[in-house]
């Protein structure tokens, strides 16, 4: 059977083999009680490059006072392998004392240029345009942002462009102006408002890269039983004897062959574990089952 993992798409002209590595947890999140290790940080980028992840997802906005995604991947992973795809995003930024703002389209081409600067690069491969100033997804039009990243993409400091977090809408908006390669929006196996517009995406074949795909959140949920389908990811996770995190990942690739996977960790065992849920090939009733779960 086909390995999920060693199945790929292609982003623009680059081909990505489609379990990635989300960068943000590997500084650490702001609630963790002590710094991420650096040395994991870094074995966590070699080891993945090991495995065969060749699309790592960051932003220069993922920092924590003592560390710096886009740094780390710089001192672990440079001079970078050849098929190396480095996706970042702009829009969304932070000041040097961690408060998050939103940039405007003049301000993006030095969002674009902090990037290439804490990477080492001499141009960014994939840039998503990260709209709005908090999770939740706004309207609007996004012709002015995407339209200066479509000029800094004929400039020559960024390759292909993708958009994240933002409406069916938005993304045929961003259409018109420039090609769009990706679009990453949060969406999992019990967070599912994205339905349509992953199959919005399969229909003009452009990658839908979802985040927070392995979250046992949802939202309004307060507790932990308030999570659905608990029980039914269990029982599949039981038969494969895997994690019920594997399990929403698998999910999460059976999807569509356009869907890519970046889960985040700064674990090297959850980095195994993710990758190796590419190798998980799920039954129609095992599917059905799942999906099942968001019609409640």
């Amino acid at each position: 059977m086909t390995n999920l993992h060693d199945s790929t798409w292609r982003l623009g002209d680059l081909t990505v083999n489609r379990v990635g590595l989300g960068a943000m947890r590997l500084t650490g999140m702001p609630w963790d009680e002590k710094p991420k290790s650096r040395e994991d940080a870094i074995a966590v980028l070699r080891r993945a490059i090991e495995l065969g992840v060749n699309h790592i997802d960051t932003a220069s906005f993922y920092f924590t006072p003592t560390r710096s995604a886009n740094e780390l991947i710089s001192t672990a992973l440079q001079p970078y392998p050849e098929d190396l795809v480095i996706t970042t995003k702009v829009g969304a930024g932070r000041s040097r004392d961690g408060e998050f703002f939103y940039a405007r389209p003049d301000q993006l081409r030095g969002q674009v240029e902090e990037n290439i600067r804490q990477l080492g690069l001499d141009h960014l491969d994939v840039v998503n345009l990260r709209w709005g100033a908090a999770m939740g997804k706004e309207p609007g039009s996004v012709a002015d942002h995407f339209g200066a990243l479509a000029e800094l993409r004929e400039a020559g400091l960024i390759r292909h462009l993708g958009i994240s977090n933002i409406l069916p809408e938005q993304l045929l908006e961003a259409r018109m102006i420039a090609p769009v390669v990706c679009v990453q929006n949060r969406y999992g196996l019990t967070d599912r408002e994205d339905d349509a517009l992953v199959d919005l995406c399969a229909d003009h074949g452009i990658a839908f890269v979802p985040f927070f795909a392995v979250t046992t959140s949802v939202p309004g949920a307060t507790t932990p039983g308030t999570v659905p389908g608990q029980a039914e990811i269990a029982k599949v996770a039981a038969a494969h004897d895997a994690t019920p995190a594997q399990i929403r990942l698998a999910w999460t690739l059976h999807r569509g062959a356009h869907v890519l996977a970046i889960p985040g960790t700064g674990d090297p065992g959850h980095l195994e574990e993710n990758v190796a849920a590419g190798a998980i090939r799920l039954g129609d009733d095992e599917l059905a089952l799942l999906d099942a779960i968001a019609r409640g």
